[in-house]
């Protein structure tokens, strides 16, 4: 791989790992509702989850997913309704700090949810698959590219995370409130709520 193709490589990952999506919205909201130690497992499991989509996909699952577009339709339509559920639970969520049960359990997002999140994301399949067709795929070396891409690719997923949910966690005491009133944490969160649900419909029209 020559520089100018790792240097494309490079911008490609900045603009799709930081640009808002599911997971970085994710990631935030976790950190702003139960801290940057809370959301360190969804944090992790982003990288995880969608290094092994990457790796699926770089083995021939992206050529069956092209091959039957119905599949690729099955995932989105999960996907879209998985982050619809997703919204509503955020968007329900009242309390900072000590968080009543059921606002516990509507925030319960962690490591295998977020890895799972990577399979049904489409943003995370249209990434891995241009990847694979623009660095891997058809070339010579296609084991020493993977061995390139992949470490990149997860550390641009883990640092994006990361960034988004260090702003959540700053955030917690301004969304406390005055007299931790939480009015501010009811409308932050229908916002990230919203990201959501313009994601899903987003999701759908792709």
């Amino acid at each position: 791989m020559n520089w100018q193709e790792f240097t494309a490589l490079l911008v490609l990952a900045t603009a799709m790992s930081f640009s808002p999506g599911p997971n970085t919205t994710l990631s935030t909201a976790l950190a702003a509702n139960h801290g940057l130690r809370r959301a360190m497992p969804f944090v992790c499991a982003v990288p995880v989850g969608w290094g092994v989509l990457l790796s699926l996909c770089a083995l021939g699952l992206g050529a069956l997913l092209l091959a039957i577009p119905l599949l690729g339709l099955a995932i989105k339509l999960i996907g879209v309704v998985y982050l619809l559920w997703l919204a509503s639970k955020i968007a329900r969520t009242r309390q900072l700090g000590q968080l009543s049960e059921a606002d516990a359990e509507r925030m319960n997002v962690g490591f295998w949810q977020g890895a799972a999140l990577q399979f049904v994301n489409i943003k995370a399949w249209m990434l891995a698959l241009a990847i694979v067709s623009g660095w891997i795929a058809g070339r010579s070396d296609p084991g020493l590219r993977f061995a390139v891409v992949l470490p990149v690719m997860l550390a641009y997923a883990f640092a994006s995370n990361l960034t988004y949910a260090l702003v959540g966690s700053l955030l917690r005491e301004w969304l406390s409130g005055p007299a931790g009133s939480g009015r501010r944490l009811v409308w932050f969160n229908r916002a990230m709520a919203a990201v959501l649900v313009a994601t899903a419909i987003w999701m759908l029209f792709l």
